[in-house]
């Protein structure tokens, strides 16, 4: 038997492939597809404290090697989250990891304290979300913001806190070295990489709030160079993400220190992106000899087979 468990701060994953959080929903969209108990977790869509409708359109506009997106973290509000989605993504039979972003420390604290409940097994905190024009962008770039951020969240919650980190800062060492001395149990990266596009046809921004979030196979090896980076200065477990669309890509997280990874844009082309991951990766470990997925983890670096 192929054991691909995996721990994340505390969280039991069977496998570890989960599903990024804004390119999932809250799970229901694709459970039609297939049983959702076969991810390793899911990550909800970020959370605020209060409803957002999101950024004017247009939203989304793809690259030739990824997508652009300015979304604007439109969501319902952690109150109707609590009372209308959560009790049905309990079916799910995943753990649940719910992303949250505001806009001050109060409201970090107040949404991590209200996700305490049954149900949700961890944080993931997202100071990183380049399309929003106040709060997260300036909270994530600077250490010390950050590191105040993540420690009023864990003073808030007896859950696992995992930190989102952006890439569009000149050191993400010292941004991750700053959250996890702050208490981080569980670091993700990356998040996407601030771009822009321009219709040659109407001679304006392609995107509606003009500059937005570069996601796809173009950032993954920028993700993949942060994850080997990073997990060679701290001590928590990282969730690798950027640009997987399929096993192999996903190796490269794992082999560069990624404890488990995340699969976000490929599922807007091929909604069974992750499942497919999962079974491609048994696979890798029946025909390499592989028993124990934990056994890879960081082998680039390590200097293990």
């Amino acid at each position: 038997m192929i054991d691909l468990s995996v721990e994340i701060a505390g969280i039991k994953l069977k496998n570890p492939v989960m599903v990024a959080s804004g390119t999932f929903g809250f799970g229901k969209e694709y459970a039609s597809l297939f049983n959702l108990s076969k991810l390793g977790a899911l990550v909800t869509k970020g959370l605020t404290l209060h409803p957002r409708p999101g950024n004017p359109p247009p939203r989304i506009w793809e690259t030739p090697a990824g997508l652009l997106n300015a979304v604007g973290l439109q969501n319902p509000g952690v109150d109707f989250f609590l009372s209308e989605i959560l009790p049905a993504m309990k079916s799910f039979e995943v753990p649940i990891i719910a992303n949250i972003a505001g806009f001050t420390i109060e409201e970090y604290t107040q949404l991590a304290s209200r996700l305490t409940v049954p149900g949700i097994t961890g944080l993931e905190v997202n100071i990183s979300c380049p399309n929003v024009k106040a709060g997260g962008m300036a909270l994530g770039a600077v250490p010390e913001l950050a590191a105040e951020v993540v420690e009023a969240v864990v003073k808030a919650t007896s859950l696992p806190v995992i930190v989102k980190l952006t890439p569009n800062v000149t050191d993400i060492v010292a941004l991750a070295t700053a959250v996890t001395q702050a208490g981080a149990h569980s670091l993700s990266l990356i998040n996407t990489l601030l771009g822009m596009a321009v219709d040659v046809n109407s001679r304006r921004p392609a995107l509606g709030n003009i500059t937005g979030g570069l996601s796809g196979p173009a950032v993954r090896p920028v993700a993949v160079r942060a994850v080997w980076q990073v997990s060679q200065a701290v001590d928590v477990p990282i969730i690798g993400m950027g640009g997987i669309c399929t096993s192999n890509d996903a190796l490269e997280f794992i082999l560069a220190g990624a404890s488990a990874v995340a699969v976000g844009s490929a599922h807007f082309r091929d909604p069974l992106a992750a499942v497919k991951i999962i079974e491609e990766l048994e696979q890798y470990c029946i025909e390499n000899g592989i028993r124990d997925w934990k056994q890879i983890i960081g082998a680039a670096w390590k200097g293990q087979n």
